[in-house]
């Protein structure tokens, strides 16, 4: 009898690429052009020192009359050229938004991953023990839900800001904004988990691990989060998306990252003073930059959200 002949066993990469989710995102023409969309924005922001023609931060790199320069026209003094035009400073708009991209990634994803970690654990603490702890934080919880997350972001931006000496209020301003955008956003990582984390403690596995005297930390780190992290990561796709735009919104108010680290929002803000004097493009590709990245994201959440459901595969 002849040997049978095995087939060698698909390799990790060859697994996920036959798996559901990719499947799903291979079908989708809409979740593949928000996937280039957000990946070239991220990575034009991650290499903004080497991609920017000029550091616009650099005030030695900076000349005034190169201000207010229309897009791929020269410049009637200079004769300089820029893709996207300038500013009133003569800073170069291509290269403005490439870094003011980096802090408004930035700030989004740290925001995010704050408010993820503190929903998480309160939300599987409230689930796992219940009783009057699950109440509390329930009903701190609705208490937060009833008023809009930007005005509550704004509330505990002033507040912090009111105890950081004036000396330091400029370089903790991003930290404070993070902080300030997670407080604001923890309630619906917390409730999803919560309700997730009641249905999974009644199966059979966690009570297994009960049986054998599993520390309930364990249980819920090594048992329940595993699966728990589905609707999670929907809602931490789409948050980013939320939390690029509450950073943008704060810093369009005057109240988010300072003057000497623009954002998008803040170039937003800046852009908006001269819409009216004809200098139009120093609004409109900031605007066009962040509206073209939370909307990527944002269809990404809606495309993950769906491939996740097993009842729309």
């Amino acid at each position: 009898m002849s040997d049978i002949i095995k087939k060698p066993e698909p390799g990790r990469f060859a697994r996920a690429w036959d798996s559901d989710i990719a499947y799903s995102f291979r079908k989708s023409p809409l979740a593949i052009v928000a996937a280039a969309v957000s990946l070239l924005i991220i990575l034009a922001a991650i290499f903004a020192p080497w991609i920017a023609p000029h550091d616009p931060f650099n005030p030695a790199t900076l000349n005034l009359m190169d201000g207010f320069t229309p897009p791929m026209e020269p410049n009637q003094f200079t004769g300089n050229t820029y893709w996207l035009g300038t500013d009133n400073q003569g800073r170069d708009v291509f290269s403005t938004i490439l870094y003011g991209a980096r802090i408004s990634l930035f700030v989004g994803f740290m925001a995010v991953a704050f408010a993820m970690v503190l929903g998480i654990t309160l939300g599987l603490i409230a689930g796992y023990r219940g009783g009057w702890i699950d109440s509390l934080l329930m009903r701190v919880a609705d208490v937060q839900l009833t008023f809009p997350s930007i005005l509550l972001a704004l509330l505990i931006f002033g507040v912090a800001r009111g105890f950081i000496p004036p000396a330091y209020r400029e370089a903790m301003a991003i930290w404070v904004l993070i902080v300030a955008i997670g407080l604001s956003e923890w309630v619906q990582y917390a409730r999803v988990v919560r309700g997730a984390t009641m249905v999974e403690k009644s199966k059979e596995y966690v009570q297994a691990a009960r049986v054998i005297g599993a520390h309930p930390a364990k249980i819920l780190i090594r048992h329940i989060l595993p699966n728990v992290m589905g609707p999670v990561l929907v809602i931490a796709t789409i948050g980013l998306a939320l939390a690029i735009i509450a950073e943008a919104t704060l810093s369009f108010l005057g109240v988010g990252v300072p003057s000497t680290q623009p954002s998008l929002g803040t170039l937003i803000r800046i852009g908006q003073g001269f819409l009216f004097s004809g200098e139009w493009w120093i609004l409109l590709f900031p605007s066009l930059t962040l509206l073209a990245l939370a909307l990527s994201v944002n269809l990404l959440g809606d495309w993950l959200r769906d491939a996740l459901n097993p009842r729309l595969r």
